[in-house]
């Protein structure tokens, strides 16, 4: 006896339609579940905060009785907000809380008196007030964007490959474009040899990513010339001099010239954070900073030091962003903690030493805010 067929049951119209919510909510949401948009929220909070308060004269607010204070700081930070705007802006912000404040407004004639419902007014004109600040965004950002674009083709994609060795480097900015910068090339005037540098320009985003540009232009050229690791140095710090405004924009740098024949690293550190050499016996060294950091005194004579790099040893030279990650309770992810990962995984390959630590700062991290750019490379000797 065969089974007669079964009529198909078309789908429900509120299937459909909740399906298209779940869709437009994936879509809003970028499939994040809701405790990561709440700590997104909140770390985004705590930095817009920071950014308002930084202009609040709080010495001055602190004074008088103890109950106005919290109603000064709160005219304070809307004060520090409103002139954050174009003057066209602040009228239309104004005129918005005002219509929000008084939702009904009376308007007496000789003959009639209206009554006009401006609540919803009131609405509109914050609706268009975001519309504006947001127009401006989708420019700016579009502009980073391309600044992005232009500095990621100024950073190698992949390391070089040098027989016996292993290199892998990456980077992560706090905004859309950063200060940090890494490479490691082959040396023309001093065939045979490689040039390893990290760098750190002082702030972030653009005026960072700008200055960050001017090193590696100025490196490459000067890469090019014959002269010792410290001459090299010595141009760098010239160079950066004259465009680190008197000194407000200078640049930490670890860089070093190695011989992957003999393991031979010459370096010079120009006020860096001191890179780990751990040492395949065991032993841990730090290569500490031998001069202050470029651009801060234009006739500062700069030395290099020597290191060996035996078979089994790692390098690894990092930017402060790494170390002073913060938690969403703004404690430091620290050196303890970065040390104790290398001394974990000193056996490992280069890469997953890399991929290592930018893990474990993630998770010390968590949903808090970078507030600074991230770089780390490694250098190991099979």
């Amino acid at each position: 006896m065969s089974t007669p067929p079964v009529a198909a049951v078309p789908p429900h119209r509120g299937s459909k339609f909740g399906q298209r919510l779940r869709d437009f909510w994936h879509q809003v949401t970028e499939g994040a579940e809701l405790s990561q948009l709440w700590g997104q929220f909140k770390s985004e909070a705590r930095s817009s905060y920071g950014l308002y308060s930084r202009e609040v004269d709080w010495d001055q607010i602190r004074t008088g009785p103890r109950w106005k204070r919290p109603f000064r700081a709160g005219w304070a930070l809307f004060k520090v907000f409103l002139m954050k705007l174009s003057p066209a802006r602040r009228v239309l912000l104004l005129l918005a809380i005002a219509f929000l404040i008084w939702p009904r407004t009376v308007i007496a004639g000789q003959t009639t008196i209206v009554a006009m419902d401006t609540g919803s007014i009131g609405v509109l004109l914050l609706f268009l007030l975001l519309a504006l600040e947001l127009a401006d965004r989708v420019t700016m950002k579009r502009d980073l964007e391309i600044a992005r674009e232009i500095q990621r083709r100024l950073l190698p994609e992949e390391p070089p490959k040098i027989p016996g060795w292993q290199i892998a480097f990456r980077t992560r900015a706090a905004n859309t474009v950063g200060g940090d910068y890494y490479d490691a090339f082959p040396r023309a005037a001093a065939p045979g040899s490689m040039l390893v540098a990290v760098a750190d320009v002082a702030g972030k985003s653009v005026p960072a990513a700008l200055l960050m540009a001017t090193f590696q232009a100025s490196l490459e050229a000067l890469a090019a010339l014959p002269g010792t690791l410290a001459d090299l140095a010595r141009g760098l710090n010239r160079y950066t001099s004259a465009h680190s405004l008197d000194g407000l924009r200078f640049t930490t740098a670890f860089v070093a010239e190695l011989d992957p024949a003999t393991g031979g690293l010459d370096y010079v550190n120009a006020g860096h954070n001191a890179p780990f050499l751990l040492r395949a016996a065991g032993a841990i060294e730090r290569l500490e900073a031998t001069n202050v950091p470029f651009g801060i005194a234009p006739s500062t004579d700069y030395e290099s030091k020597s290191v060996s790099i035996g078979r089994g040893d790692t390098l690894v030279i990092f930017s402060d962003g790494v170390v002073e990650a913060v938690n969403d309770r703004e404690e430091e992810y620290g050196e303890h903690r970065f040390r104790d990962v290398l001394i974990r995984l000193r056996g490992a390959d280069a890469q997953n030493l890399l991929e290592a630590v930018f893990f474990d700062v993630d998770r010390y991290v968590g949903q808090a805010r970078q507030h600074d750019d991230l770089t780390c490379l490694v250098l190991r000797r099979d």
